[in-house]
């Protein structure tokens, strides 16, 4: 990892809620409104963003963890912005505190947890599952 990585870093992603973006099940809407699972999405980007500018070449981040509360919705066209702080960087794990907005409030809270491994080493976990 490259040097320069600090806690309070803050990395952010922006998305226009889309129908894509809906809760819904094979297919199905549930509710027309922003998914957890597209929130889920949002707040791993963004604190992936934090990370990449840290990677050498024969490194990549993996997900360790994600926890979520969804707290309110948000409806098709609005703007949904989520926001990464880094929290804690032990090593290789980076650990970020993730919140995200519309307009009007705030609509989820959550940490993701990532850990920066070689290349090779997800590679070789990798084909492990397959055997």
């Amino acid at each position: 990892m490259k040097p320069g990585m600090e806690v309070g870093q803050t990395a952010t992603v922006e998305a226009i809620v889309t129908p894509e973006m809906f809760a819904q099940f094979e297919g199905n809407v549930v509710h027309p409104a922003y998914s957890t699972v597209s929130m889920v999405y949002h707040m791993e980007w963004a604190s992936r963003k934090i990370i990449l500018p840290y990677l050498e070449d024969n490194e990549e981040g993996i997900g360790a963890a994600v926890s979520v509360k969804h707290v309110a919705p948000t409806t098709e066209g609005e703007v949904v912005t989520v926001t990464a702080t880094l929290t804690e960087l032990k090593n290789n794990v980076v650990i970020t505190k993730v919140e995200a907005k519309n307009k009007k409030r705030l609509i989820g809270i959550g940490e993701v947890k990532q850990v920066i491994l070689p290349k090779q080493e997800i590679k070789e976990m990798l084909l492990t599952q397959k055997s």
